[in-house]
């Protein structure tokens, strides 16, 4: 009894000298703390979670503050509104977390005119992207025009503006052997977003 008891107290004093090393705090933990600092409007506590780009990003939101925290899939986790309706299907804020900081917000974005939006679906098709997309599209015309990789050597795709279709704009790059047609829908008030994307043969 008395060698398991000093045994015991050897390991306590040997915690108490060399603790364990604290647990790292995890992806939620850490865009909790981002989330919140916004919401305070604390940007010296939201450097200490968040890279430059991400505080500047997120401190940028056009909207109100999305009222759930959906979780995380892995390392990205989502803030989502309930009660606003906004552009896009990412549907409020997306933080990407690496370690003890989030290192890059995705947001809904308001842009004001249709043209804007089609080119920032197009920018993010080219980066391979798609959280980017889902800032100023749908679900579906992200995955549409993500069924093929952009190649930056493959036949070039030539930007022709928008025109006015029925219940919104129709904007469209030219390529040899076809076109692509973005469908956007919103407004100057309420935003623009891509709702579909279309293709054409020659």
């Amino acid at each position: 009894m008395l060698k398991r008891w000093v045994a015991g107290a050897v390991a306590a004093c040997a915690m108490l000298l060399f603790p364990l090393p604290a647990q790292a705090a995890g992806p939620a933990s850490v865009a909790k703390k981002l989330f919140h600092a916004w919401l305070s409007a604390d940007k010296a506590a939201a450097a200490k979670v968040a890279t430059p780009a991400a505080v500047k990003t997120i401190f940028a939101y056009p909207y109100r503050a999305p009222d759930v925290f959906a979780g995380c899939a892995g390392n990205a986790c989502r803030f989502k509104h309930t009660s606003v309706t906004v552009p896009g299907d990412l549907d409020g804020i997306l933080m990407i977390v690496s370690g003890s900081k989030v290192a890059k917000v995705y947001e809904s974005r308001h842009l004001t005119k249709p043209g804007k939006a089609a080119l920032w679906l197009f920018g993010a098709w080219k980066a391979g992207d798609r959280n980017r997309g889902l800032e100023v599209a749908s679900a579906k015309a992200v995955s549409t025009i993500f069924r093929a990789r952009f190649d930056p050597h493959g036949v070039p795709y030539t930007y022709q503006g928008c025109t006015a279709e029925p219940h919104g704009w129709a904007c469209q790059w030219s390529y040899e052997g076809g076109a692509m047609t973005m469908h956007v829908r919103g407004s100057k008030t309420a935003g623009y977003a891509v709702r579909s994307v279309t293709y054409i043969a020659d």
